[in-house]
């Protein structure tokens, strides 16, 4: 079984000072820079994925922007695969599905922000093409929601999100875990 780490839109818009800060992305980008070492150290498939909005009146991520750079945790290392999206799934329009399969990529580790959009959307889609996925949860991480008059804690989104991927999506652990 061939497998590659995902990295998704582990971007500076999501930590302090920038402009869309996600429910601790510190603690979450220790994590993904751990699994992306060992995945170094392996010499694995590394994918990172930036997200570039197209919408002109977009608050976050737009383009030429210090907030679409990625966080210094994670900066890509030559030869790393680089990809651009607009959408929150990863397969669309960015050429990701040909870069696994050229790799005979059959497992996905999967890390990054965010747990309620761009990780969820990605991998529900890799499920339904057919990887097996791991999703890294403490390398992941959500913004506080709201609903309603109800605002939901980004802690309990992340862990709602991570619920309802693991055992139907995915496999969901944690960096300490991951084998």
């Amino acid at each position: 079984m061939t497998r590659a780490l995902v990295l998704a839109d582990i971007q500076r818009d999501y930590f302090p000072g920038g402009a869309f800060p996600l429910v601790e992305p510190e603690a979450a980008a220790t994590a993904a820079r751990s699994v992306l070492e060992r995945f170094r150290a392996s010499g694995e498939l590394v994918v990172h994925v930036f997200h570039v909005s197209d919408d002109p009146d977009a608050s976050f991520f737009r383009p030429g922007t210090a907030g679409v750079r990625f966080h210094p945790s994670v900066e890509p290392a030559e030869g790393e695969v680089v990809l651009e999206k607009h959408r929150p799934n990863s397969f669309i329009d960015t050429g990701l599905q040909g870069v696994l399969d050229d790799a005979d990529v059959t497992e996905l580790v999967i890390v990054g922000m965010m747990s309620s959009m761009c990780i969820d959307s990605t991998t529900r889609a890799a499920h339904e093409l057919g990887y097996r996925n791991i999703v890294v949860s403490d390398a992941c991480t959500a913004p506080d929601l709201r609903y309603g008059d109800t605002v939901v804690p980004g802690a309990v989104v992340h862990t709602a999100f991570m619920a309802a991927l693991d055992g139907s999506f995915a496999t969901v652990t944690d960096s300490s875990s991951l084998g």
